[in-house]
C-alpha cells in the first residue's frame, strides 16, 4: 500500500475512534447508571486513536506500520466517520433510550473500523513485531462488543437484531 494513502487511512481511523469515544462520553452524562460502564469504554477509545497516532508517529516513516490494523477501504472509513458525526448530531437533539444506546454501542463495535482493531489485537499467526507492540499497549482493552454484550445481559437490556 502506497504510503501516502496508509496515512490517509490512519487519520481516518484516529478520526473514528476518537468519534466513538464522543459517542460513548454522551451516554456517560445521559446515563448515570452506566456512567461508570460507559466512561471506562470511552477512555480505552481513545487509547486506541493515541495508539494509532502514536504508531503513525513511529513506525509509518520507518515503513513497519501494520496495514492491517486500520483495514484497506478509506471511503469506507470516511463514511464511517460521518455517520458517527451524524449520530452525534442527532444524539445531542433526540437523545436516545438505554436500550437503543448500548444496542447503537453494539453496531458500533462490529463496524468495519473497529472490527480491523479488534481483528489485529488478536492476530496470533506471526504478528509482526509493530503489531506485538500495539497488542502489549493495548491489551487491558478487548473486545468492547463482547463486554457491552453482557453488561447488557446482566443489566436486562435487550439486544435487537
Amino acid at each position: 500500500m502506497k504510503e501516502e494513502n496508509l496515512r490517509q487511512l490512519i487519520e481516518e481511523a484516529i478520526k473514528l475512534e476518537f468519534n466513538v469515544a464522543e459517542i460513548y462520553l454522551s451516554f456517560h452524562n445521559r446515563f448515570p447508571e452506566d456512567s461508570g460502564f460507559w466512561w471506562k469504554i470511552a477512555i480505552e477509545e481513545k487509547n486506541h486513536a493515541a495508539l494509532l497516532k502514536n504508531g503513525k508517529q513511529f513506525f509509518l516513516d520507518a515503513g513497519m506500520f501494520p496495514d492491517n490494523l486500520v483495514g484497506d477501504s478509506l471511503e469506507a472509513l470516511i463514511n464511517a466517520n460521518n455517520e458517527l458525526e451524524g449520530i452525534l448530531r442527532q444524539e445531542k437533539e433526540a437523545p436516545p433510550s438505554r436500550d437503543v444506546a448500548f444496542n447503537l454501542a453494539l453496531k458500533l463495535e462490529e463496524s468495519a473500523g473497529e472490527i480491523h482493531f479488534q481483528y489485529a489485537m488478536q492476530q496470533a499467526k506471526h504478528p509482526s513485531e509493530a503489531i506485538l507492540l500495539f497488542q502489549s499497549l493495548n491489551e487491558g482493552d478487548k473486545d468492547h462488543a463482547e463486554r457491552i454484550r453482557n453488561y447488557m445481559r446482566l443489566n436486562g437490556i435487550e439486544e435487537t437484531k
